[in-house]
């Protein structure tokens, strides 16, 4: 976490996520969660297991065998984790709380697109400054900016560009469905480690949009602070600027009133809910790998 704070605030925006090539298989600053999510091709708010799940960060850099393409990727995260992590898990289907995206009382205030987000072609080079990432609902590409900033291409759910403006964190999307800005919404949340729900898009809506959010770095500090996540400050943790920050804003382990306000102005909302959703629940996961 100290590491893409200092990113963040030096105005760039850190790298994090997959990154599956043909010689090898990159895992960056990734929740065991997530990354349990990422093998079993399931999203993060299906796995069940112990709160440390979600805070827990790990870096896991593997060589691809020869012959091997990114689809046999999941298969191997997950023979690794089951390798070093010792991870036992089963399925079953369960009552969960998620975030449900839906249309405030006042009505949708978004401006629609009027050119609709494209499929990413997979074959297509990859443009200077620009990586692929692994997602469970299938490819994306993120861009470098010279800026600082990067843009994610996610498809046919739209792109989004984040950017550190000040001491706040601002996403703005072009041509993004409401499935792309839930899951928008989700990143930015977790960037802290502090979100454990998905958002979950319940608007009903299909058409492609634009939309900004935004979410002060102090929020982040103080929901990762809440989330158990240890952020130090100049002078080692507990200290410094990321006490001054986390002590400025309310510790809410759901994401920040920023984000929840954001969302309100766009004529959005995100309310508790719960549905039935398949569980992938982890039974035994070793907090401390073995070593390689």
């Amino acid at each position: 976490m100290a590491k893409m704070q200092a990113e963040m605030q030096a105005g760039r925006m850190p790298k994090f996520g997959p990154h599956v090539g043909a010689s090898q298989a990159e895992y960056t600053f990734m929740s065991l969660k997530d990354l349990i999510a990422l093998a079993y091709k399931v999203k993060a708010y299906q796995v069940t297991g112990p709160d440390w799940l979600a805070t827990e960060r790990f870096d896991i850099l593997a060589k691809m065998p020869d012959g091997a393409t990114k689809d046999d990727a999941p298969a191997m995260l997950q023979a690794l984790l089951e390798d070093r992590f010792k991870l036992t898990v089963h399925r079953d289907t369960q009552e969960h709380p998620v975030l449900g995206l839906v249309v405030g009382k006042g009505g949708l205030k978004l401006k629609e697109s009027t050119i609709a987000a494209l499929p990413i072609d997979e074959d297509a080079p990859l443009k200077p400054g620009e990586m692929k990432m692994d997602t469970p609902d299938g490819p994306a590409r993120m861009t470098r900016n010279p800026d600082g900033s990067g843009t994610v291409n996610m498809g046919t759910k739209g792109t989004f560009t984040q950017k550190m403006d000040g001491q706040n964190l601002r996403i703005e999307a072009s041509t993004i469905t409401m499935a792309g800005f839930a899951d928008m919404l989700t990143q930015m949340m977790q960037i802290g480690g502090a979100s454990t729900r998905q958002v979950v898009d319940m608007t009903g809506l299909k058409g492609n949009y634009q939309a900004a959010v935004e979410l002060s770095m102090a929020d982040l500090i103080a929901s990762a602070r809440a989330a158990g996540v240890d952020v130090p400050g100049p002078g080692g943790p507990g200290s410094g600027a990321a006490d001054a920050a986390a002590a400025a804003t309310p510790s809410d382990p759901s994401g920040g009133a920023t984000v929840y306000e954001s969302v309100q102005r766009l004529g959005l909302k995100l309310e508790s809910r719960k549905a039935p959703i398949e569980q992938l629940i982890v039974d035994h996961a070793e907090k401390a790998p073995t070593d390689n």
